[in-house]
């Protein structure tokens, strides 16, 4: 959705979930959909030719593993089964089956996004890997953490993306250098001012009955927030938390205002959705907290295409 509200014109996916290909073929309708693991979709000895002319290819690596949430490193090279039924893989490999096939189709431009604990203890030494492959595939590498809160987005969300130039287009973009290189320039500093949940205009849902999270909700009441540093209140004049895909399942963050849920139409406006996006029968706070919002993509997609595509389009 992100690239749509850019101006791209999005032609296919990679999906290893049939149920999250459902949705997406129901609301983006790709003309290449292909619905297998990413380690098959790396194998296929050709690929429709449109593939092979891309402005960009765009990946989120599945990324639990670099979670800060619990021991990571206890799950890495370790295969996980998913709850929803997907094939069972080792997640810490998946970004690297992504760049491969970056390599194989040669995009001028690829972005992967990940999370924030990519960049911390020894998660760093992917980095260093991901670096390394992207080189060795023909990319300059540069990565950025960004918060949705500072791109429009009415959420806290922080998230590293990695943004590559194909080496060949360097001459047609501006550069920049450093000790030992040249690199292309990219600015993608976001300002845009902050939406707080008072600005979204939150309208709630449901009453919260459940006696746990009535107790705990009495509890923040009181100020006793030290103590259960699972939940917390929201005020009006916050910026929403990070919405996670588990909300109301584990620890969720609760209006203080109201003790209510937030309703599809908040989720939907918290995440940056489209108030008529088709759910389908998943839970729309399990697809949105799973997904990058999609402002969040179309600030950077704009900002690609400003600083690099339209310069490199323009050369025949």
């Amino acid at each position: 959705m992100g690239y749509k509200l850019a101006g791209y014109d999005v032609i296919g996916c990679n999906e290893i979930d049939p149920r999250v290909m459902s949705l997406y073929e129901t609301n983006h309708h790709p003309r290449y959909p292909f619905l297998e693991p990413i380690q098959t979709f790396r194998e296929r000895t050709a690929y429709p030719d449109a593939l092979y002319n891309l402005d960009i290819l765009d990946g989120s690596p599945p990324c639990s593993a670099f979670s800060m949430a619990g021991s990571r490193e206890e799950a890495w090279g370790v295969e996980k089964k998913f709850r929803e039924g997907q094939a069972t893989q080792v997640l810490d490999t998946l970004f690297f089956d992504f760049i491969e096939v970056a390599r194989k189709l040669q995009p001028k431009v690829v972005i992967a996004e990940n999370v924030k604990g990519l960049l911390q203890g020894d998660a760093k030494k992917y980095v260093q890997r991901i670096y390394a492959e992207f080189d060795a595939a023909g990319y300059y590498c540069q990565h950025w953490l960004l918060d949705g809160q500072d791109m429009g987005v009415p959420q806290r969300r922080e998230r590293v993306f990695f943004v590559c130039l194909r080496k060949d287009l360097i001459d047609h973009v501006p550069v920049r250098y450093n000790l030992f290189d040249v690199v292309p320039h990219l600015n993608l500093a976001f300002n845009e001012p902050r939406i707080t949940c008072e600005d979204a205009e939150l309208e709630l849902g449901d009453e919260i009955t459940t006696k746990c999270y009535v107790e705990d909700y009495g509890r923040l009441q009181r100020g006793e927030e030290k103590k259960y540093q699972q939940c917390a209140l929201v005020q009006k004049t916050d910026v929403h938390p990070t919405l996670l895909a588990s909300y109301r399942d584990k620890a969720s963050p609760m209006p203080a205002w109201e003790r209510k849920w937030l309703s599809k139409s908040d989720i939907c406006k918290v995440s940056s959705f489209p108030q008529d996006y088709d759910f389908g029968s998943q839970k729309p706070h399990y697809i949105c907290g799973m997904s990058v919002p999609p402002i969040m993509i179309a600030q950077i997609a704009t900002q690609v295409y400003e600083q690099w595509l339209s310069k490199i389009n323009q050369v025949k």
